[in-house]
């Protein structure tokens, strides 16, 4: 039996998508055990052929691939984010074809399956809209009782969105797969952009990972190239923000979240101006985190390290 922590990811395999995948198959904290995808950044079929051919560059072609759901709960697919992430999600960047193919079962059923396979131990990690997650609670209420925790990037607790002035994109593309996802009976840890938005992959970090003798680590840094370009009028130079990287290297304690309250947090999910606000009840924090008793999701606000030099030499390492 491996020590290695089970992980199924659900995904909308983008850009900052492909640097999480990158660092969960190279921690050496992570089994990655599947991956199911979900409309978002691109299509949930575009990014299962992205993760299925990223996964064949890596030499992981064994790890099943599920395409989720295309629209979400109360609304059709909107198109993505091309701008953000390319016409293909992965900044433009021509992957090699993998000969491998969607795992039939669907990702809701994908993460049940695991969640029996790996009962008790399984871990799952959401760095795209919760649209998925909140099918399978729906097929079976009794998940969160096989699943050993959840990390989800997600939110904005005191930040700015970045869709609109309150909401952050996963959030904001379905709030009611947050909501089910949120009011779950298991332990989640929140990523919101609050900390997200503080980390920095840097050009001379994305040199690093185009030096690399391994055609997947240079692809990664290839497909960022797109994604830096966006980040530019944000960071006043070349370089991107950690969102689902962030995520990823929490769940494999590659970092230690030093202030994150167990807290309430309610999901807008009415079409009005708030529409996807995280409402993170953050009252009576000023003195230091404080955890409300019987709350399961904590919001992580602070880490204990610089993410970025621990993501990338764990991706160089591999």
């Amino acid at each position: 039996m491996s020590d290695r922590m089970p992980v199924y990811l659900d995904c909308d395999t983008g850009v900052d998508d492909s640097v999480a995948l990158a660092y969960l198959l190279a921690s050496p904290a992570i089994e990655l055990v599947g991956v199911g995808t979900v409309s978002g950044n691109t299509t949930a079929a575009q990014g299962a052929r992205n993760t299925l051919d990223l996964l064949a560059l890596a030499g992981h072609s064994h790890i099943p691939v599920a395409v989720g759901a295309h629209d979400h709960i109360d609304h059709p697919y909107d198109g993505g984010a091309p701008h953000v992430h390319g016409e293909n999600g992965i900044g433009g960047v021509e992957v090699p074809r993998a000969a491998t193919e969607p795992d039939p079962r669907g990702a809701a059923q994908l993460l049940l399956d695991l969640s029996h396979e790996y009962a008790g131990n399984l871990r799952v990690v959401t760095i795209g809209p919760m649209t998925n997650l909140a099918h399978a609670l729906e097929a079976d209420p009794a998940l969160p009782s096989r699943v050993a925790a959840v990390v989800t990037m997600g939110g904005a607790a005191l930040a700015a969105g970045n869709i609109t002035p309150v909401a952050e994109a996963n959030v904001y593309n379905d709030p009611q797969g947050a909501a089910a996802l949120l009011a779950a009976d298991w332990d989640v840890t929140l990523v919101p952009l609050d900390v997200t938005m503080e980390h920095v992959l840097t050009e001379e970090q994305r040199g690093m990972l185009l030096a690399s003798e391994r055609p997947f680590v240079r692809a990664i840094g290839e497909i960022l190239d797109h994604y830096f370009d966006f980040y530019l009028p944000t960071y006043g130079e070349r370089s991107s923000a950690l969102h689902d990287p962030l995520a990823a290297v929490i769940a494999a304690s590659g970092v230690t979240p030093t202030v994150a309250p167990r807290v309430p947090v309610t999901v807008d999910t009415s079409w009005g101006p708030g529409r996807g606000q995280t409402i993170v009840d953050l009252r009576g924090q000023r003195l230091g985190a404080r955890d409300h008793e019987g709350v399961r999701t904590r919001v992580v606000l602070q880490v204990d390290a610089p993410v970025a030099h621990h993501l990338v030499s764990t991706i160089l390492a591999g």
